[in-house]
């Protein structure tokens, strides 16, 4: 593995990002490769990068995973910005940086995503024709969840709420950083946080599990309005024609990924090659990182890439 800070020419920071070799890597060849997308609140050293990462990188690709500008140990301030666009723009600008290097071969390039970067990939991939095919891992629609379940139902309070949050903050006011989880499964269950998804997430987020430090689970609340306007499948009928996966579990939870899987595999009809996989006993979270469900996870997804890079 080799970490690397990637600078474009119209970025005033630099991207985080560690670069996963095959076995037998010869600098001298070139390899299809794949960008990998971390979820919302992650971190290229959690499941895009030590999971999904890996095991592609094992079956054969060079594969990049990233930390999102503002998260991580990626650049721009202020920290923990939580801006769909940006997110999809970063795919651009590791592309940018990935057919400037001898190995990758610029015509096989994918990308992966898990949760809301697995929204993420899919909506990148509707207008960066750079990427060959799509794979989505329990992909959320950020914007959708920022408008129903992260708002209590309450899309336009939320919104008032970020502007006048904003408004003090650019009077000198300090920063709303908004924690996203309990402090531990223990503090989760205290507080009566047991529903599938979040009890879940503290159990990956805050314990050894899955924890790592660049994955703050905290978000800016007063930079967050445009996440409620925002549509990770929109024009996806049209635009989306490389060859998507869509990983699902069927354990469903709050945060909405098996519906939103299954939105993304419907909309997708203009794709030259769309494929849904369903996995039946396993949760959002499971599919992070416990062995049994990833391992059916890339037993689909590995041969789809070979397939189309």
């Amino acid at each position: 593995m080799q970490s690397v800070a990637i600078q474009n020419p119209d970025m005033a920071w630099s991207i985080a990002a560690d670069i996963r070799f095959p076995p037998g890597f010869d600098e001298n060849k070139t390899y299809p490769t794949i960008v990998s997308v971390h979820p919302f609140g992650s971190c290229k050293e959690q499941t895009s990068g030590n999971v999904y990462g890996q095991g592609l990188a094992e079956q054969g690709f060079v594969v990049i995973a990233y930390d999102a500008s503002f998260q991580g140990a990626s650049g721009g301030s202020p920290r923990w910005i939580e801006d769909p666009t940006q997110r999809v723009e970063d795919i651009s600008r590791v592309i940018d940086y990935a057919v400037t290097l001898p190995y990758v071969d610029a015509d096989r390039i994918g990308v992966i995503g898990v949760c809301g970067g697995g929204g993420y990939a899919v909506n990148a991939t509707l207008t960066e024709k750079r990427i060959k095919a799509v794979v989505s891992i329990t992909g959320v629609n950020i914007g959708r969840l920022f408008r129903e379940g992260f708002s209590s139902y309450d899309p336009l309070g939320a919104l008032n709420a970020m502007a006048a949050q904003r408004t003090a903050e650019a009077r000198g006011g300090a920063l709303q950083v908004n924690e996203l989880l309990p402090a531990s499964p223990d503090a989760a269950r205290a507080a009566g946080l047991t529903e599938r998804d979040v009890f879940e997430a503290t159990d990956y987020y805050k314990t050894p599990r899955g924890q790592e430090p660049g994955g703050a689970t905290r978000m800016l609340f007063s930079h967050a309005q445009k996440t409620l306007a925002w549509d990770a499948f929109a024009f996806a009928e049209t635009l989306l024609t490389q060859p998507v996966m869509v990983v699902v579990g069927q354990k469903v939870g709050a945060f909405g990924a098996y519906r939103d899987g299954m939105k993304a595999y419907g909309r997708a009809v203009a794709s030259k090659d769309r494929r849904l996989v369903s996995l039946a006993d396993w949760s959002h979270y499971d599919l992070y990182d416990r062995p049994e469900p990833v391992a059916l996870a890339m037993a689909e997804l590995a041969p789809f890439f070979r397939t189309h890079l």
